[in-house]
């Protein structure tokens, strides 16, 4: 697929840095298992991390609506129809996760 900039371009540093942030507590949840921690405080830190996995998804989302959406709207076409089914696709599947 060939795309322009991404949607989320102006907020890439904020992106990555939720990103890198997520990472670190998925390395945590290695540990917390490493160390045999309870399986309760394990469950709500995969759940936090759940949580911010989300928050990154609707953030992107929301970007993708806001720019390749609505510039594809403008443009018309089938490149409208595309977009709209994209987004439409994504928000299912992060409906069904």
């Amino acid at each position: 697929m060939d795309h322009e900039v991404p949607g989320y371009s102006d907020d890439k540093v904020a992106v990555l840095k939720r990103l890198r942030r997520i990472e670190g507590q998925v390395r945590g949840l290695t540990r917390m298992v490493e160390e045999d921690t309870y399986c309760i405080d394990v469950l709500t830190q995969v759940s936090a991390t759940t949580k911010a996995l989300e928050a990154v998804a609707l953030k992107l989302l929301d970007e993708h609506l806001a720019h390749c959406v609505v510039d594809a709207a403008r443009a018309g076409g089938d490149e409208a129809q595309t977009k709209v089914k994209e987004a439409s696709d994504a928000i299912a599947r992060l409906v069904r996760s």
